[in-house]
């Protein structure tokens, strides 16, 4: 039994490099946004059958929101990929760094952020007791996020 255990264990490491390798740190960006849009659908579902509230065009609405979600992300890696071959391709636009691309992560993360803070209003709404800390922690890395990308954009603070 041991060595099954310990046989799996080498194989969800191994996977993880080959895959780590492969995607790099973004495609894990990717993964883990996925991932929570699934887990948002469905504690959303959960907390709607709960309150007796679920209907069927809510959860296609629900649906279309996270399609538009990916149409945003393709968006900013067109973004990244546009900067990136701008950047290798003119030589007045040369900068003495690489750019591994900045849009699209930024995105990702202010994306996985909003998943994890509706995943958590979907636990309340299932009544689970969630820490306020972690809401206050939430709000201020999606708060930190749009300053971020704020400047990626070239607002300065205090613009509107």
């Amino acid at each position: 039994m041991n060595e099954r255990v310990d046989g799996f264990k080498a194989a969800v490491t191994a996977l993880t490099g080959v895959l780590t390798g492969l995607w790099g740190w973004l495609g894990w960006l990717v993964v883990f946004w996925v991932g929570f849009m699934v887990l948002d659908y469905l504690s959303g579902t959960a907390a709607a059958c709960k309150e007796g509230s679920w209907s069927s065009a809510h959860a296609r609405e629900g649906i279309w929101h996270k399609a538009g979600m990916i149409v945003v992300v393709l968006v900013a890696a067109g973004a990244d990929l546009l900067i990136e071959i701008v950047l290798l391709n003119l030589p007045v636009l040369a900068l003495p760094i690489q750019y591994p691309g900045l849009v699209c992560p930024v995105v990702l993360v202010w994306y996985i952020i909003t998943e994890l803070g509706s995943i958590t209003e979907n636990a309340v709404a299932m009544g689970a007791p969630v820490p306020g800390w972690l809401v206050q922690l939430l709000a201020a890395g999606r708060d930190a996020v749009d300053k971020a990308g704020d400047v990626l954009g070239g607002k300065e603070d205090g613009d509107e």
